[in-house]
């Protein structure tokens, strides 16, 4: 899907790490959030509530999931999933461009 129709869009955006990772919140009609967002290169943690699929349109990075011991590579036209209530850390190693979907726990 490259667009989304007939959602909302946050204006505010969402700012981590010193502004190295943002991103804009979308609602659709049916009240499913994701966000679209960008990263610059470095490592960061991140903590879920919900579950995640994390699409990556552009970029490079490495991704340590729950429960794993080796770093996964993931470029553009990848995705991985996170779950709920759970922590993970990014390697980005180039300007990475994502979409993170969220589904309740």
């Amino acid at each position: 899907m490259d667009e989304f129709r007939d959602v909302t869009v946050v204006k505010k955006a969402n700012v981590y790490f010193d502004g190295k990772v943002t991103s804009r919140t979308v609602i659709f009609q049916d009240g499913s959030k994701k966000t679209l967002g960008v990263m610059l290169p470095g490592e960061f943690e991140f903590n879920t509530g919900d579950k995640e699929i994390m699409e990556i349109h552009s970029g490079e990075l490495e991704v340590l999931l729950p429960g794993e011991t080796d770093w996964e590579k993931i470029s553009g036209g990848m995705s991985f999933e996170v779950p709920a209530n759970s922590k993970f850390k990014l390697k980005v190693k180039t300007l990475t461009d994502y979409c993170c979907s969220f589904f309740e726990a």
